[in-house]
């Protein structure tokens, strides 16, 4: 494990120079620079120290497993709903519900919609991928076709509605998560 390389995004990402860093921990700039450049290693303690003045730990630090960045197949789950008339939803990343943001990929036969969604707190965006479909936003509802898309702040209950002929698919994202 490169301990430098790893102490220099910890800092960048509080918004630290490597002087301000040192200060916090009083230890020299040059000693910072050092550390980054994994040409010296810190003690135990002075890790530790640099750690809590970065607000984080030993553990914390030391956890080898990076977030997942790509997702496949595998990671999707499909939840086949009959009032999307032939249609299903597939939620793409696992776990969403924890993260701060909820992609779904929606798929409704001709006729269907979603469920009615309550007002809540958040934001919702969309990408029509084929087919069109209404958006219903409390008495407003509004056409969106292939190649468009919808945002709005959920202020109102919310659902879509297949308005075409034939299948379409909708790329939605809600924050907070509500699916």
């Amino acid at each position: 494990m490169q301990i430098g390389d790893k102490l220099r995004r910890l800092r960048l990402q509080r918004g630290l120079t490597q002087e301000e860093l040192a200060d916090r921990c009083e230890l020299s700039k040059s000693f910072i620079s050092l550390l980054e450049r994994d040409l010296t290693s810190p003690s135990l303690d002075t890790l530790a120290d640099l750690l809590e003045s970065l607000g984080s730990d030993l553990p914390t630090f030391f956890r080898e497993k990076d977030e997942k960045l790509v997702f496949g197949g595998e990671d999707i789950f499909v939840k086949e709903d009959p009032e999307l008339m032939k249609g299903m939803i597939r939620w793409l990343i696992p776990s969403a519900q924890k993260n701060q943001m909820e992609p779904i990929l929606v798929e409704m036969g001709p006729g269907g919609e979603t469920a009615e969604d309550d007002p809540h707190e958040g934001e919702e965006f969309g990408y029509v991928l084929s087919g069109t479909i209404r958006i219903v936003l409390g008495d407003r509802a509004e056409r969106v076709r292939k190649d468009e898309s919808f945002y709005f702040r959920p202020t109102a209950p919310h659902k879509l509605v297949n308005a075409g002929k034939g299948v379409c698919r909708v790329l939605w994202v809600s924050t907070p998560p509500s699916f």
